[in-house]
């Protein structure tokens, strides 16, 4: 039997029943041209504080995700659109019914072999990696991944080296050498200038495992954050984790921003493609585009990387690491 059809107008393909004989839903999402732009500082326990900058000056504004939003992740640094109650006064409450298009995520993965990546922050330019030279001693293969994410987020990196006053950065420095990143060398209680001049007009991203001083410059450099510090413990030698979330500072004068986040005792690369690895290496990438074969992964024994090591383009040390990284990415240990 001929199945019996009709004419849909455009009202009729957009409007459909809702559950249970509720009034009609429609497929039309509002376009919400009365919202107010806003920064994402911080978040906690679903509740997203907002900075909202306008002709009626700057306020905190609380917010909650909209339900149109699904399962979009909103996260600090994330620039977003407000509607609702966006006064700042306090027992109120906004809605985020917008997340602004990002110019860049900084990601990671409990482990290599985790499938479910992680957004840390959003729309940052530098990622700062702080490694203490002493107490707690330096972890190089730690630097190396965050060094990978940088790069795979198109961030610009940065090495802040803290406790100078406890050890010489010398042999550390000497292991970034060839890649050329920019550093800062910070001692406790000394002057900070050098860094502030590297934060200035920027929004940067502030990593590193816990106890290695992040908070400590913080607060030099945001006086009124009043993060907590952590002390290293002196049998494990590990810091304890005192920033349990995000947080995006504006620095004096308004000349920047930085985003603290929590101390990490790993990196996970899991979201990064294997081949994508060799472009954190700027020394090792000029050698494998000229030296490798296609779909090299750069493990064999007859990898083109050995002789344009051997030859003096870059460094044993690099090549180890770069190495580490990709047998961890394979689920290998380091």
């Amino acid at each position: 039997m001929a199945r019996r059809t009709r004419d849909y107008d455009e009202d009729d393909v957009r409007i459909r029943p809702g559950r249970r004989g509720s009034r009609p839903r429609t497929r039309i999402r509002p376009a919400h041209e009365d919202a107010v732009t806003a920064l994402v500082t911080a978040v906690d326990r679903g509740r997203y504080r907002c900075l909202v900058r306008d002709a009626d000056g700057d306020r905190e504004v609380t917010a909650m995700r909209a339900r149109e939003l699904g399962r979009k992740s909103v996260v600090v640094g994330d620039r977003v659109a407000l509607v609702g109650d966006v006064s700042g006064k306090p027992d109120t409450l906004a809605r985020i019914v917008r997340i602004e298009p990002r110019t860049s995520t900084l990601r990671r993965t409990a482990d290599d072999t985790d499938p479910f990546e992680r957004v840390i922050v959003a729309n940052a330019g530098q990622l700062a990696i702080v490694a203490a030279l002493a107490d707690p001693e330096p972890r190089p293969r730690l630097i190396d991944r965050q060094l990978v994410a940088a790069y795979d987020a198109g961030m610009d990196p940065l090495l802040v080296l803290t406790k100078a006053d406890l050890a010489p950065p010398a042999s550390l420095l000497e292991i970034y050498e060839a890649l050329g990143v920019p550093y800062v060398v910070t001692e406790r209680g000394g002057d900070l200038a050098e860094l502030r001049e590297l934060l200035s007009g920027r929004v940067t991203v502030l990593v590193g495992h816990s106890g290695v001083g992040k908070s400590t410059l913080v607060n030099a450099l945001v006086p009124a954050a009043g993060r907590a510090v952590s002390h290293v413990n002196a049998v494990t030698g590990r810091g304890r984790h005192t920033s349990s979330s995000a947080l995006a500072l504006e620095l004096p004068d308004g000349d920047g921003w930085i985003i603290d986040t929590p101390g990490v005792r790993s990196f996970g690369l899991a979201h990064v493609k294997p081949e994508n690895v060799i472009n954190a290496f700027e020394d090792l990438a000029e050698g494998a585009a000229e030296r490798c074969p296609p779909h090299c992964d750069h493990l064999q024994p007859d990898c083109g990387l050995d002789s344009w090591v051997a030859d003096g383009h870059a460094g044993q040390a690099r090549l180890d690491s770069l190495r580490r990284l990709l047998r961890s990415r394979e689920g290998e240990p380091e």
